[in-house]
């Protein structure tokens, strides 16, 4: 049993630091008293309101603990991971910061720490996949479809967000890094847009976002992409706000008043994306990748299709990424990966033992990851 602390009880922080409280002794911290409560309610679970920007007051609430769980907004990410570094805690972290997690990885081998970045769904189970089978394949192609919707769908938007709603934004904004033919490429968030047919959910539209993040440094694949999944009609309304400047992050002068219209839009967006209490999603999943072994071409695709917990009352999207998170954390506190240094899921998942692990964890909770497999002529599938 260890002694850990959640940083940010929201959606995702908040079912984290309930399934590692069955394991070990969890404290959850926030800013909001009224979140707090809620973790409070469904377990055993020390709650601590705080604000953790301030990072002395930061490094001295970790210090004590045997592990630190990150679960803040993006924009805090990098500092926060900056700071627990620096304290010689180990670490495991889901905030979809925009800064490149590697930049840290010489401060975290200077204090000796482990830390594991990106630990959710998308970036996270797909790193994983991929790179564990970049072990005893030569991939040359990967792609990864992923999105979390609302079951019950509400016009304009159709879509309700799972966590913050800038950081949502952030995902339309920020420009697509991508490898074609061994070469890096920029195209914009929303570029290149496809539809898709999938069980259970029918057509959605995918298109370019930058969720490749630290695969484009650590596994070398000829061409790479990451896109998200939306219903149909949802990116042609997110073109028309970016387009139109609502997204900006430019101050403007209005009637005296300095304000940046994204902070205006992601306010008023916080209302309208808000997931009602109990409200059911799904998580929908592609991974799909290919290559060369021992000669003969393969070609490898999971599928994930998950739904909202009416039992424990827990979103898709907390589930998948919560439960991979929890996985992760759990296998720091046994020792089980050690690598000092930051450690994207990649680099997890290159280990036998601990990519079996992460899905073990994962099936046990009902999160199922399904197999098909066509090297030759030949194609498989496994649950």
């Amino acid at each position: 049993m260890a002694d850990i602390v959640v940083l940010g009880a929201g959606l995702v922080g908040a079912n984290i630091a309930v399934d590692l409280s069955h394991d070990h002794t969890v404290t959850a911290v926030d800013v909001h008293q009224d979140r707090l409560n809620a973790v409070k309610s469904r377990g055993d679970i020390r709650c601590l309101q705080m604000d953790i920007s301030d990072k002395r007051a930061l490094q001295t609430l970790v210090t004590p603990y045997d592990l630190v769980v990150g679960a803040v907004p993006g924009f805090m990410g990098f500092e926060t991971v900056k700071a627990v570094i620096q304290t010689g805690i180990n670490m495991v972290d889901i905030s979809f910061f925009p800064e490149n997690a590697l930049d840290l990885d010489d401060l975290a081998k200077k204090h000796n720490v482990t830390i594991a970045v990106d630990c959710g769904i998308a970036p996270g189970m797909s790193n994983l996949f991929l790179g564990h089978f970049s072990k005893t394949m030569e991939i040359d192609d990967f792609v990864c479809y992923v999105g979390g919707l609302p079951t019950i769908r509400v016009k304009p938007f159709e879509y309700k967000a799972p966590f913050s709603p800038v950081d949502v934004i952030e995902e339309y904004t920020r420009p697509c890094r991508l490898k074609e033919n061994g070469k890096l490429v920029i195209k914009p968030a929303l570029s290149d847009p496809e539809f898709i047919e999938f069980d259970h959910v029918g057509t959605l539209e995918a298109f370019n976002t930058d969720g490749l993040r630290t695969l484009l440094d650590t596994v070398p694949v000829a061409n790479m992409r990451e896109k998200t999944l939306r219903y149909v009609g949802h990116r042609e309304l997110m073109l028309i706000l970016r387009d139109s400047g609502f997204f900006s992050q430019e101050h403007l002068n209005i009637r005296g008043q300095s304000m940046r219209p994204l902070d205006l839009t992601s306010h008023l967006l916080t209302t309208a994306w808000a997931m009602e209490s109990e409200e059911p999603d799904i998580t929908v999943m592609r991974i799909c990748l290919s290559g060369t072994k021992a000669e003969e071409r393969w070609a490898i695709r999971y599928d994930l299709f998950d739904r909202y917990d009416p039992v424990t009352h827990t979103s898709s999207m907390a589930r998948t990424t919560g439960y991979t998170c929890a996985a992760v954390a759990n296998i720091l506190v046994n020792n089980e990966y050690q690598r000092v240094g930051v450690n994207p899921p990649e680099l997890i998942g290159m280990d036998e033992t601990c990519f079996t692990n992460i899905i073990t964890y994962l099936e046990q909770r009902n999160i199922h990851f399904v197999q098909s497999v066509t090297h030759g002529e030949k194609e498989t599938q496994t649950y």
